[in-house]
């Protein structure tokens, strides 16, 4: 472990790093009238400042491990959804969302219908239509209607360029927002864990509470005393089954309930297959909580 003392590199944007995570505590909401039917609070999300959500339906194998892979190493927030009721339920709350139709794993009649009536009931929402379908009749169809603003996209040809037509179009309507990482909100999970060597063949065991590619924050179970500004090498993170070694700086701590909680920063000499197996950690990570949220 080293102990150098190192000009300490820009800090995180806290307030601009809001996840579906963060964004999604809810506030309860009582009834004005003990005999009406309880009704869930609609959250206030300015996502002018931590972003749109991009849902994916009925995503097939090569959409998640080509498309939606290559948008969240991109820091975009997507999810994958099965289930037309499900992504209703969500679209009521993530009320300006961007959604992707999969029409080739999708009835035709019952994606128009469901596009038609979210119109009506949600109409920020913008929707983009997926095919390996050359159909010319079939592409207008869809395009034409007044939702459809994302495009329609044939995944027949290269991947690479189908990504990079969706994050123009993703651009255009500003969908990061002013966020510029996704963090992933951890505290009281622990499927990410941290190991610090202290010198001397010893070694000091944590938990980490949330986490960004630019760095993350954790408590340990005996307080190890790190030195503000102070570069630590030997880390040892695991996000789940992955295991990555880095080195970080301290930015700072604070006390909370007792307990010290240090953030560090990723220094620069972070391998960049680090930042993309932390990205696909807090994709996944994300993704579970909205599973949870509309099941």
């Amino acid at each position: 472990m080293s102990d150098k003392k190192v000009k300490p590199e820009p800090e995180p944007e806290q307030k601009e790093e809001n996840t579906q995570a963060e964004a999604g505590s809810e506030q309860k909401e009582e009834g004005a009238q003990p005999e009406a039917k309880p009704e869930e609070k609609k959250e206030i999300i300015n996502s002018e400042i931590i972003g749109k959500k991009v849902f994916f339906l009925n995503p097939s194998v090569n959409i998640q491990n080509q498309i939606m892979d290559e948008l969240s190493q991109h820091e975009y927030e997507v999810y994958s959804v099965r289930n037309f009721a499900h992504l209703t339920r969500v679209l009521k709350k993530y009320i300006d969302s961007v959604v992707y139709i999969n029409l080739d794993d999708t009835q035709k009649a019952e994606a128009e219908k469901w596009i038609d009536m979210i119109s009506a009931a949600v109409p920020d929402v913008r929707v983009g239509i997926f095919s390996s379908s050359a159909d010319e009749t079939l592409k207008d169809k869809y395009v034409k209607k007044p939702k459809v603003t994302c495009g329609f996209v044939n995944i027949r040809f290269d991947m690479k360029k189908t990504v990079q037509q969706i994050i123009k179009i993703l651009e255009s309507m500003n969908v990061k927002g002013r966020r510029k990482y996704l963090r992933a909100s951890i505290e009281n999970e622990e499927t990410a864990t941290i190991n610090m060597s202290q010198g001397s063949g010893s070694f000091v065991n944590g938990v980490i509470r949330d986490i960004s590619v630019v760095g993350f924050s954790c408590t340990f179970e005996s307080d190890p005393a790190l030195i503000k500004n102070t570069l630590y090498k030997d880390i040892q993170i695991r996000l789940h089954t992955m295991l990555i070694k880095v080195e970080a700086i301290v930015f700072g701590s604070r006390t909370e309930n007792d307990k010290k909680v240090y953030v560090l920063l990723f220094s620069q000499r972070t391998d960049p297959d680090v930042s993309v197996k932390v990205r696909k950690y807090v994709r996944q990570n994300l993704q579970h909580k909205m599973e949870t949220y509309y099941k």
